[in-house]
């Protein structure tokens, strides 16, 4: 297991020079970005979300060179492209918003014929109900999000959202994911309802529940959850598994769990947005992503759940069986996946968040 400690995925810019050596470029594509370019992919990914050799590997073995660029939420990607693709052809939304940029007309039908890895993946996510028989999406990295805390301080399981959403125990030492359809999807299932309720006096309760729990919340972190945790500046850190479990390879005393009320399972896919200039490079991308020797590189590196049964055989055991990556059966029935509930609910969200926030 590669023991190097990694930060956010969405923190990658700081090491980007390194991969500069290989051929591997970051930079922004132009308006005109539309030529067509045969040894050529223009990527739009999260930060540090592909493995060291990947890039410079689909390059050896192709000769297509890859231009990288990244987004810090789903929200920036989305908006990027609702005005129109600049010329990516590879990107990695969330489940969520696949469907979301499937109903806008966004993203390009994958052709399965060219992907002769499709067999690889795992059954369980052959069909999901936001990308019905994968017409638009394959499946990248998937995971949950619970509760990463320290050991020694919390002196207990933090096995409830109550730490989090309504207590004084870790008062002052506690984050929040900062996205707002997360946090309160949540607070839903903490009260007891879905998570894709859209009942307005389901979220009124949350709203509540947060600006009552707010004095003790240190921070709603920008995806940083881990580093807070990891130098000690919260106790309890609401964050997605795989960034608990990278600081979980450098400290014994960080561990992760997903609370009993259940949470999120989340999915980041591999999308080809509309008028991609290099459809054909595209496809070979994904089946080359979809190997399993190259799966199971990008699960040791980003220590992210592969949907990748192939690439999960040939892991080892400390990756395989971790509970902090892998959820048991049973937990993961007490999760749901996030569905796009529409622009009415999603409006009544970020009103409601942006009460809390003001608050």
């Amino acid at each position: 297991m590669n023991s190097k400690y990694h930060i956010s995925r969405r923190n990658f810019l700081m090491g980007s020079s390194a991969l500069a050596a290989v051929g591997i470029t970051f930079s922004p594509l132009s308006a005109n970005a539309h030529n067509d370019a045969h040894n050529e992919l223009n990527f739009y990914n999260w930060d540090d979300y592909i493995g060291e050799n990947t890039l410079s590997d689909f390059a050896d073995r192709t000769g297509i060179k890859t231009k990288l660029d990244f987004f810090a939420d789903n929200d920036e990607l989305f908006s990027k492209l609702r005005e129109g693709n600049p010329g990516y052809d590879i990107i990695v939304p969330s489940d969520i918003y696949v469907e979301k940029m499937v109903k806008a007309n966004m993203l390009e039908i994958i052709d399965h014929d060219k992907i002769s890895n499709m067999n690889n993946i795992d059954s369980n996510f052959l069909n999901p109900a936001f990308d019905p028989k994968r017409q638009h999406s394959i499946p990248y990295m998937w995971g949950s999000i619970g509760i990463g805390y320290d050991k020694k301080r919390a002196g207990i399981t933090p096995d409830s959202w109550s730490y989090l959403y309504e207590s004084n125990r870790y008062s002052g030492d506690i984050s929040l994911l900062s996205e707002a359809t997360s946090v309160m999807a949540i607070g839903l299932k903490y009260l007891g309802y879905s998570a894709n309720s859209t009942n307005p006096k389901e979220y009124k309760q949350v709203e509540e529940l947060l600006i009552n729990q707010k004095k003790h919340i240190k921070v709603f972190a920008e995806d940083n959850g881990q580093d807070l945790l990891a130098s000690g500046d919260v106790i309890l850190a609401q964050e997605f598994n795989g960034d608990i479990a990278q600081i979980m390879l450098e400290d014994d005393n960080i561990s992760y769990t997903v609370p009993k009320e259940g949470s999120l399972i989340w999915e980041d896919c591999l999308c080809i947005p509309k008028d991609a200039p290099n459809v054909e490079n595209a496809h070979k991308f994904i089946d080359f992503i979809l190997r399993a020797d190259i799966g199971a590189e990008l699960a040791d590196y980003i220590q992210y759940a592969t949907p990748n049964k192939a690439a999960k055989e040939l892991m080892n055991e400390e990756y395989s069986s971790n509970p902090a990556i892998f959820p048991s059966d049973e937990t993961v029935k007490l999760c749901e996946n996030q569905l796009y509930l529409g622009e009415d609910v999603g409006q009544m969200i970020q009103d409601t968040w942006t009460r809390i926030l003001a608050s």
